[in-house]
């Protein structure tokens, strides 16, 4: 695959403009738009030249990183919407005309429900708008590397794309997982049953400026200390601005319909690497080192505790999660390297540095 690089194009790279399945003139539309990762993939797509970018918001959210955007590239090709993809005819005015979706809206909420609502019902009601008016040539849908089950898998084994998906979120109590994996499955029906022209994408631990916290994966504080249940596992990071030009490719890239892709960077590092970095750059914090078999015979006991209590004590601690979160396993980029000639800009050293930058300054703001 021939690729540009950033002195030719702005965007390391993105594929040669006249192979692209959509051109620089063309709709785009970006769902969840102010978000996270949705904010850096509208950035993305005007660093490369894309000229009318069509941004989804929930009014309720606000638009401050959408406003940040606007300030440094101007408005001329940005077109702000707030609205809810609850609505079909919220749905039916935004898509009308689009050919390349970006699909980032999600639900974050704490429920099954909520996340079921916004997460698949949302999505259902944006394909059947896509599906009406017959002009997008790419839906890209962006997922979680939460949904796999890595309940068959040995420690360090490998989770790629070949690993099942989870179908046993419930049990896991993993609300958003489970949201992600039924309008995954949306996805491919449509697919299946109206051609629709997808792909799926799903992010490791999406970091950078924008997000302060220690992820999870590293450990909890949920106690009132700050529990280290990582410990040298190696943890599936990618910095936002790496994630954001993977997404973008994969809305761009020919010939790769119905494929599903793992976004990690490279030199991913081990729980330790990334909690030392964070205590020497942005805060001395007091941790407890965790064992993983001590945990997960807490979450056994929690777990049965639960179940004996009539659900009294929500089974928020339980094997299936510890297994998913904190068993040590070996992640790999090699498909989405492979299909979109994608690799990570920024190093992973790099990253961590300007994570650590960032989370430095919030403390000094707050």
């Amino acid at each position: 695959m021939s690729t540009l690089n950033s002195a030719d194009f702005g965007f390391a790279t993105l594929i040669e403009p006249s192979r692209m399945i959509a051109g620089l003139g063309d709709q785009i539309l970006v769902t969840g738009a102010n978000g996270f990762i949705g904010s850096w993939v509208v950035r993305t797509l005007l660093k490369s030249g894309f000229k009318k970018i069509r941004c989804l918001t929930r009014a309720a959210s606000g638009s401050s990183n959408l406003d940040r955007i606007r300030a440094e590239f101007g408005s001329a090709n940005l077109e702000v919407i707030n609205g809810n993809l609850l609505s079909r005819e919220a749905c039916a005015r935004i898509v009308n005309g689009a050919a390349v979706v970006y699909h980032l809206a999600a639900g974050v909420e704490k429920t099954f429900p909520g996340c079921f609502l916004n997460s698949a019902v949302t999505t259902r009601n944006l394909l059947d708008a896509i599906i009406a008016t017959g002009t997008v040539k790419r839906f890209v849908n962006i997922s979680s590397l939460a949904v796999y089950s890595n309940e068959e898998l040995r420690r360090g084994a490998v989770l790629d794309e070949t690993c099942p998906i989870d179908t046993e979120l419930v049990e896991r109590f993993d609300p958003y997982a489970y949201g992600k994996a039924k309008q995954d499955e949306i996805v491919r029906e449509y697919g299946r049953l109206h051609g629709l022209p997808y792909v799926i994408m799903r992010p490791g631990i999406t970091f950078g400026p924008g997000k302060a916290k220690i992820p999870g994966r590293v450990g909890i504080d949920t106690f009132g200390i700050f529990l280290h249940l990582g410990l040298g596992n190696r943890m599936p990071l990618t910095y936002v601005e790496n994630c954001a030009e993977a997404i973008v490719l994969a809305g761009l890239t020919p010939g790769i319909e119905g494929e599903e892709l793992n976004i990690v960077d490279d030199d991913l590092p081990r729980s330790r690497d990334f909690l030392r970095r964070y205590k020497r750059n942005v805060r001395r914090i007091r941790t407890i080192p965790v064992p993983y078999s001590l945990f997960y015979f807490f979450n056994f006991i929690w777990e049965k505790y639960s179940a004996w209590s009539g659900g009294q004590l929500p089974p928020a601690f339980n094997r299936r999660t510890c297994k998913a979160y904190y068993k040590s396993q070996v992640f790999s980029n090699n498909k989405v390297k492979a299909l979109l000639g994608w690799r990570p800009r920024v190093s992973m050293n790099e990253a961590l540095d300007k994570f650590c930058v960032y989370a430095k300054e919030r403390m000094v703001k707050a």
